[in-house]
């Protein structure tokens, strides 16, 4: 019998809406600058009153981190095995790949903020729970990638894939909303980017690692 206990709908919203506005607090202060006071004030109720749906601040910590790493590696296996099962080629399903991460970029740039300041912060099970998840992601991105140039390196591929991470994870940087182009410009420039970045790979063919010319290339 499970005994966990069942949240309401009403429940997973304010949890959701905690967890927002704890990771813009975050986010903007550090973790040891915000005070559960200051998440209770952000959403209406008192500190004491989130202790009804979290445990302290490190708990939502750990939801937050842990949960961003799930949600990632859980949607780019959906991502894959949707355009595989609709029969896509191999640039389709790294399209669709990087179209996901670039969601993430642009929607959660709070957490990837919290992600590069606090994961110190978390309890070794959990970091270590973070870790995991990110090599499994990492290595959903080198199977397709290396699917789309055969002849990169398991090595280089993986380093490509981080290159790329790094450059969409930059979004925290690129100033206010109100400064970025638009969303959807922002998104295809970071598409082309990181598409970019990735056909560089083509660039270590055996031909051209022996020296031979590739064509239209002269010696």
């Amino acid at each position: 019998m499970n005994n966990a206990p069942t949240r309401t709908p009403a429940a997973s919203n304010r949890r959701a809406q905690i967890l927002q506005e704890a990771a813009r607090l975050f986010a903007e202060r550090g973790f040891h600058g915000v005070g559960v006071d200051e998440i209770g004030a952000a959403v209406g109720i008192s500190g004491p009153g989130l202790y009804r749906h979290f445990a302290g601040k490190d708990a939502m910590l750990a939801e937050l981190l842990v949960g961003i790493s799930e949600r990632l590696f859980a949607g780019g296996r959906e991502r894959v095995a949707e355009a595989v099962a609709a029969g896509a080629g191999a640039a389709a399903v790294l399209d669709s790949l990087i179209d996901g991460h670039i969601d993430f970029a642009l929607d959660d740039r709070a957490l990837i903020t919290l992600h590069d300041r606090e994961l110190g912060q978390l309890r070794d099970a959990d970091r270590k729970q973070v870790r995991s998840l990110q090599r499994q992601y990492v290595e959903l991105w080198v199977d397709v990638v290396r699917g789309l140039h055969p002849h990169a390196q398991e090595a280089e591929a993986r380093a490509a894939v981080h290159a790329v991470f790094g450059l969409l994870n930059s979004t925290p940087h690129l100033g206010r909303p109100g400064a970025l182009p638009g969303r959807a410009a922002t998104a295809a420039l970071l598409r082309r980017l990181a598409l970019g970045a990735l056909a560089a790979l083509s660039e270590g063919s055996p031909a051209r690692e022996n020296g031979k010319p590739t064509p239209g290339q002269s010696r």
